[in-house]
């Protein structure tokens, strides 16, 4: 049987962890609705080539890492919008219920493991 209040548990603990990762490494623009990447404090007035390049490539670094975790965070946003949904736990190709192992192992899960992508 789904244990909804242990599913809840696992995604606001994670929802939690995401956003303190990327508060760590972006911020929220509410117009765009999406995360940004910020740079990496210079305390230095004036940085020559390399410490210009460095920069760069951290900040290019921290877009990547925004862009791979922004998908992550929204599919525990809507899993814990629609957890008390009678269609919560079930798969959106086929609409069978997703297996409770999948879903203990990863709570956001939309499809059953026939249809994961």
């Amino acid at each position: 049987m789904l244990d909804k209040k242990t599913i809840k548990e696992k995604l606001e603990k994670e929802r939690d962890e995401l956003l303190e990762q990327m508060r760590g490494m972006g911020k929220f623009d509410p117009e765009t609705e999406e995360w940004e990447a910020i740079p990496q404090e210079q305390n230095i007035p004036e940085a020559d080539q390399n410490d210009m390049a460095d920069r760069f490539e951290d900040f290019e670094a921290r877009s990547s890492m925004i862009r791979t975790l922004e998908p992550r965070l929204q599919d525990v946003l809507k899993a814990l919008k629609n957890i008390n949904k009678e269609s919560f736990g079930k798969c959106e190709v086929c609409n069978k219920d997703i297996e409770i192992a999948r879903l203990n192992a990863n709570p956001s899960a939309r499809t059953c493991k026939q249809h994961m992508g």
